[in-house]
């Protein structure tokens, strides 16, 4: 080791240095190939979680470093480090096929996290390891936990359509199976969903253009929502328009989550995407009211606060609400009886009597203390009288169902579906393991 790689090391571990950690870090990545064994030993050998992330920040980025060499640490007995060994073959891509027998044993890890590095790795390689996943399926195992990843890594890559036959198969028998026992669970609510109030499983599908359909536990639908609302890696053309959950009949409404390709084009394909939402959401729901009696849109978000809801009637929209509109067009009518005690997501109230009776939340406060005080806190605002905001979720509870608060009570009656819209026909579901 070169007097210049083990000053560098001893200055990334010393957490006390006057230096910043990163000086010496873009040191140890500029040195390259020669620091990959030394800085994985002080991976493994770190004794602080402050010096393991700063020794992987530049393990992960060391430049010129041949896969190759790289090898050996697939092998290494620290979790951290075959993690972080996988790196340089990720950025290969498919080139990485060429190593694929020696990373197959990774698709296996003890670790958790080291599998779904090992998945990632092989979800670069693309269609060219579509071929070796499949012969990990057909084989007998090479070891505990390898058959399974290699099954969530072809979904990874290609979604069903990566699938064999055989696995195709298997995963409709598990479903059936799970649809059998499964409780209704809570879904993260993220993105819009419609409700209408019908139990035709075929009438509402066809109202928004889907076709294909395919049946699915509520967790898989649930989960392929999301991963499609939340997957920004841009490899599918139509990431986000190519299907639709529709949920199994759930106290005689049918919950439709995402959007018919058309309205998702709408929406995307213009400046003010916030505006084009609120029409597009209005018109449908007008439209699916003139067909079923009766259609709610519902809106959240789990990262700013974005809520919204309409409400449609024999063709005419009698409410909308959407928070981040309000101050423009984004209300329609006259406030709805299930928003009765409760103020607007644009409406503010003064909080200050609440705050004073709970006192000032102390700094450094644990969990723990930062749950008391939020309790602390709504039940003062409750004694002052003072309201709480409504949501999406408010509305849906006391007018059709909100899919945030299932559970086992929840009356359900056939089967969700994973069905296309117009884009999917053509360019088939987007890539991702989903779960059953």
């Amino acid at each position: 080791m070169t007097t210049e790689l083990s000053s560098a090391l001893d200055m990334l571990c010393d957490e006390g240095s006057p230096v910043d950690w990163s000086v010496s870090a873009d040191v140890v990545v500029r040195i390259g190939e020669p620091a990959l064994l030394p800085l994985a030993e002080v991976l493994a050998s770190a004794e602080s979680p402050e010096v393991a992330r700063r020794a992987m920040w530049a393990l992960a980025r060391l430049e010129g470093a041949d896969p190759e060499i790289c090898v050996p640490l697939l092998r290494h007995p620290h979790a951290e480090v075959r993690s972080t060994a996988l790196s340089p073959f990720k950025s290969l891509g498919e080139a990485a096929i060429g190593y694929a027998d020696r990373l197959i044993p990774l698709l296996g890890d003890p670790e958790a996290d080291v599998r779904q590095r090992a998945v990632r790795t092989f979800q670069e390689m693309g269609g060219a390891a579509v071929p070796v996943l499949r012969r990990l399926r057909q084989e007998p195992a090479t070891g505990p936990r390898v058959r399974v990843t290699a099954l969530e890594a072809l979904a990874a890559i290609g979604g069903p359509s990566a699938l064999s036959d055989r696995d195709l198969a298997a995963w409709r028998r598990l479903t059936r199976i799970k649809q059998l026992t499964e409780t209704p669970e809570s879904l993260h609510l993220c993105g819009s969903w419609y409700a209408v109030p019908s139990v035709d499983r075929s009438a509402v599908p066809a109202a928004f253009d889907l076709s294909d359909p395919e049946p699915v536990t509520l967790r898989t639908g649930a989960s392929a929502w999301n991963h499609d609302k939340h997957n920004w890696r841009g490899k599918h053309p139509h990431e986000r328009c190519a299907r639709v959950f529709v949920g199994p009949a759930m106290e005689a409404w049918t919950l439709v989550f995402g959007n018919a390709s058309q309205d998702t084009h709408r929406t995307a394909d213009t400046d003010d995407q916030e505006a084009a939402r609120a029409e597009v959401a209005r018109e449908r729901c007008a439209g699916l009211s003139r067909r079923f009696g009766a259609a709610h849109w519902y809106g959240m978000s789990c990262g700013d606060g974005w809520t919204a809801w309409c409400i449609a009637e024999g063709g005419e929209v009698v409410r909308f609400d959407d928070a981040f509109e309000a101050e423009e067009k984004g209300i329609v009518g006259t406030r709805h009886p299930a928003e009765s005690g409760r103020l607007l997501p644009h409406e503010i109230v003064d909080t200050t009597a609440a705050l004073d009776a709970v006192g000032e939340l102390p700094s450094g406060a644990g969990p723990l203390e930062i749950e008391a005080f939020y309790a602390r806190y709504e039940q003062a605002r409750r004694e002052l009288g003072i309201p709480d905001t409504c949501y999406a979720t408010d509305i849906a509870a006391q007018l059709s169902v909100n899919p945030g608060a299932l559970g086992a009570r929840t009356r359900i009656t056939g089967s969700g579906v994973l069905a296309l819209t117009a884009c999917g026909r053509e360019h088939g579901h987007p890539a991702g393991a989903l779960r059953v």
